[in-house]
């Protein structure tokens, strides 16, 4: 069977058209969550809820508090691999097309290189250690 390219099929629509349909569709998502959660959230504030709080913290003592900064580099590594897993995944849909096939596959090479670089120097710097 042969492919008919995508531009043949759809009718000729404006890609602003596009964008705003797509912005449109997103604020009505947002709307309709927001809605549903007041509608279906329990609301029974307390004294104990309503005090302010940040990152879990209670307010106590002193304004400031130091944080290791091992749990920055464990959230930057998650980042990488996640990243890593976002264009993985199309690569892998591509990879099938004969004309791109090829050149891909040294793209992605060179991604995948690079990325290795940078978790060989994290197990170097020993930030890889779970203990």
């Amino acid at each position: 069977m042969d492919a008919v390219p995508l531009a043949t099929r759809l009718p000729s629509v404006s890609p602003y058209v596009v964008v705003a349909a797509v912005v449109v569709v997103g604020l009505l998502l947002f709307v309709a969550a927001m809605g549903a959660r007041a509608l279906i959230a329990p609301k029974a504030p307390t004294r104990a809820k309503l005090t302010t709080y940040e990152s879990g913290v209670d307010p106590v003592g002193r304004d400031w508090a130091q944080t290791q900064i091992r749990y920055f580099v464990y959230a930057f590594l998650y980042v990488i691999f996640a990243v890593d897993a976002v264009y993985l995944f199309p690569w892998a849909l591509v990879l099938r097309s004969t004309h791109l096939g090829a050149a891909s596959l040294v793209e992605i090479a060179v991604f995948i290189g690079v990325l290795l670089v940078g978790l060989v120097h994290a197990a170097r710097r020993g930030l890889l250690r779970w203990l």
